[in-house]
């Protein structure tokens, strides 16, 4: 095949809406209030946030990215031959994956995302730049996704599994602490893992960086809303929310909201659902470790550190991990 006309292949295997209907409500049973991340993230949901990663105020995607591209010879160097495949959880950001795709020619590229727009931009884009490498994208819930599915291209190689943007901070530590398992059910036997952490820093830099000036970050949050009333038959009333986002030093995270204005019930996924004045629903958290607490962290779920890089201001930092019970 010449190699000009590859195509990115894509398999979709997203959760049926009575499943997501599930979630939702077993969300909105918490407290506080909290739904899956993800749900972010339909088309409008993924613009949006990259309009927050050009906000002056949010530094991570451009500092990760650099880091990636300065970094990815000495990572490419600490996996060693050959050239794993590689698994991003996640279809991010095409930039972060390129560095690595050009230091690695790997011979496949496998992205797992939710949204499937956002996993057709990230192969199409990776794809053209880099002909070489098979790019295939599969539309899943990869923190549920019992196993892959058989694809010729995984069969007999090594995986690196590819979790940047801090994303693992979206979850608590037991939930972290789950999804660091189900990476190495994934990636299988002596599977790697090169995974970006967020570090802590100052409040005011944090919380400037999840409620930015130009209201992005809000946009984002309150485009969730309009989501559950288009796709979960919801009925929120986007004006009676208003976006918060707020440092938690207990749990060295920041919190992001939408508080209630006033008290209102709001039908959602079959049901129906009162909020008081002030009370939250939790868009999201984003938890910061520092590389101690993340390799404590990775301890309990069998991975074993190989590697660190870090930006010059020590704000983020790229770990590579091995299983602990692989040579």
């Amino acid at each position: 095949m010449n190699l000009t006309t590859q195509r990115p292949r894509l398999i979709d295997l997203h959760p049926a809406p009575a499943d997501i209907s599930a979630l939702v409500r077993a969300g909105m049973e918490r407290r506080p209030r909290q739904l899956p991340a993800w749900l972010l993230y339909d088309a409008e949901g993924s613009r949006l946030f990259e309009a927050i990663c050009e906000q002056p105020e949010y530094t991570l995607t451009r500092t990760e990215v650099g880091l990636l591209e300065c970094s990815a010879a000495a990572i490419a160097a600490a996996i060693g031959p050959p050239p794993p495949v590689v698994l991003e959880f996640g279809a991010g950001n095409d930039r972060k994956a390129g560095p690595l795709l050009d230091a690695l020619r790997p011979p496949a590229y496998l992205a797992l995302d939710i949204s499937r727009s956002a996993l057709e931009a990230t192969c199409a884009a990776l794809q053209a730049g880099h002909p070489a490498t098979r790019v295939l994208g599969v539309c899943c819930d990869y923190n549920a996704q019992p196993a892959l599915p058989p694809l010729p291209e995984l069969a007999g190689q090594r995986r690196l599994g590819f979790y940047p943007g801090s994303s693992i901070g979206n979850f608590d530590p037991a939930e972290a602490r789950r999804l660091l398992v189900q990476f190495r059910r994934l990636l299988g036997p002596g599977g790697l893992l090169l995974i970006g952490i967020d570090q802590p820093k100052a409040v005011q830099r944090l919380e400037a960086a999840y409620d930015d000036a130009a209201g992005a970050s809000a946009a984002f949050a309150l485009n969730l809303l309009a989501r559950l009333n288009r796709d979960l038959e919801g009925d929120f009333d986007p004006a009676g929310f208003r976006y918060r986002a707020r440092w938690q030093p207990e749990q060295s995270r920041i919190a992001m909201a939408l508080v209630s204005q006033r008290p209102q019930t709001v039908r959602l996924a079959g049901g129906r659902w009162s909020f008081a004045a002030g009370e939250e629903l939790i868009s999201e958290y984003s938890v910061k470790y520092t590389p101690e607490a993340f390799l404590q962290l990775a301890a309990e779920a069998l991975w074993r550190p190989l590697g660190r890089w870090s930006d010059t201001a020590a704000d983020l930092s790229l770990h590579l991990l091995g299983q602990a019970d692989s040579p």
